[in-house]
């Protein structure tokens, strides 16, 4: 049996949002800045999907600018905001567990000479709001922390963030990739001032996300040579992605309820299962503020790379954490965030469920989880 519990590093692309973009590959292919009528006619349709993303996501459209993903549009948004508001300061706070495109990025910015703040958590998985309050100053700037981890999906109270660095006077970013259909999005009500996220999260199809900047915030254009999203960021449309995105978006907000509803059954069911048939485990980050996809274990004594190479034998894929970072077997600096021991740091292995997944798939799951925890340990020098 093959069994894909992956679901937070990517998701497979929705049949439906294929057959909306397949015309834009091969029949309405013109370039949507040309100004003959093919590329008009494609101009009113990326028009179009603004208008829609912009509905679903409670923003204005001119705000919106179209990448190829959310790692392009957190580089973007830091580094763009960061360098065009000099005259207000230039310091940055993140916290310590977002995603490695945020992550990595404020400690470049941090090595070329802005001042950097790493704002602490929890151990449930929540930014420490009355550590971050203290941090924001005067020449604060800009403030990043993401609406959900991706791996352990603990859900940041965002609207009382926003409030609190708004009266401070600085800007707040959310990276919302994993957020989204969990959360019903409103940039606006939330006080999202900058947001991001990818395509491929939801269903719809990867090389494609998107930046959003609330109206009247200075950010500096990453990518120089054309005038496509208002000067800020060159490079044909692709148009293809735009389509797939937008559609991917509104079947997830249009199907949130049922889905929800049926991951959350098999993820409580799954967390049952390995609690009742496996001992010596801990599930990482809180399970009241967390995503119904989402779940997060330790389980003492073993490598989780070694628990994710067995599965991958039988057929199970899994994650130790970030897909982003998977290449390198790093501690975790989210986990060591959450006060993890030393010896249980590597020792986590995340298993995120979608919308195909079946009962039948967790108990085969769990079934050869409990074969390869026992024979893990039956060797491992940690009891």
């Amino acid at each position: 049996m093959k069994v894909y519990l992956d679901n937070a590093a990517t998701t497979p692309l929705d049949e439906r949002v294929l057959a909306k973009m397949k015309p834009y590959f091969s029949l309405e292919y013109a370039n949507a800045s040309a100004i003959h009528f093919m590329g008009q006619k494609n101009n009113l349709v990326l028009a179009s999907a603004r208008l829609r993303v912009a509905k679903v996501l409670h923003a204005e459209p001119g705000g919106i600018v179209f990448t190829s993903g959310a790692s392009e549009a957190n580089n973007f948004i830091l580094r763009g905001v960061m360098a065009a508001n000099r005259d207000k300061g230039n310091h940055l706070i993140v916290s310590a567990i977002e995603h490695p495109c945020v992550y990595q990025t404020a400690k470049n910015l941090k090595a070329e000479g802005y001042e950097v703040d790493f704002a602490p958590i929890k151990s449930g998985g929540l930014v420490d709001l009355e550590a971050l309050a203290k941090m924001i100053k005067p020449t604060t700037v800009l403030v990043s922390i993401m609406a959900v981890n991706n791996e352990i999906g603990v859900i940041q109270d965002l609207k009382k963030i926003a409030a609190l660095i708004h009266k401070k006077g600085a800007y707040f970013h959310s990276d919302i990739v994993q957020a989204i259909p969990w959360l019903k999005i409103d940039l606006d009500k939330m006080g999202i001032d900058l947001a991001s996220l990818s395509a491929h999260k939801f269903y719809g199809p990867k090389g494609v996300g998107l930046a959003y900047g609330r109206k009247g915030i200075k950010i500096k254009a990453l990518i120089a040579g054309g005038e496509q999203e208002n000067g800020l960021r060159a490079g044909t449309y692709n148009l293809p992605g735009i389509v797939g995105l937008t559609e991917a978006l509104e079947l997830a907000y249009k199907e949130r309820e049922k889905n929800i509803k049926k991951i959350k059954q098999l993820r409580d069911y799954l967390a049952a299962k390995i609690k009742k048939d496996i001992p010596s485990i801990k599930i990482n980050g809180s399970l009241k503020a967390r995503t119904p996809n989402n779940l997060n274990v330790m389980f003492h004594g073993i490598e989780g790379e070694a628990i994710l190479m067995d599965l991958s034998l039988k057929g199970i894929c899994v994650s130790t954490g970030s897909a982003c970072s998977a290449h390198n077997l790093k501690t975790s600096y989210v986990l060591q965030a959450l006060g993890l021991s030393l010896n249980d740091l590597n020792s986590n292995i995340r298993f995120s469920l979608g919308k195909y997944n079946t009962k039948a798939e967790i108990d085969y799951t769990v079934k050869c989880l409990k074969e390869t925890v026992k024979r893990l340990r039956s060797f491992s020098p940690i009891k």
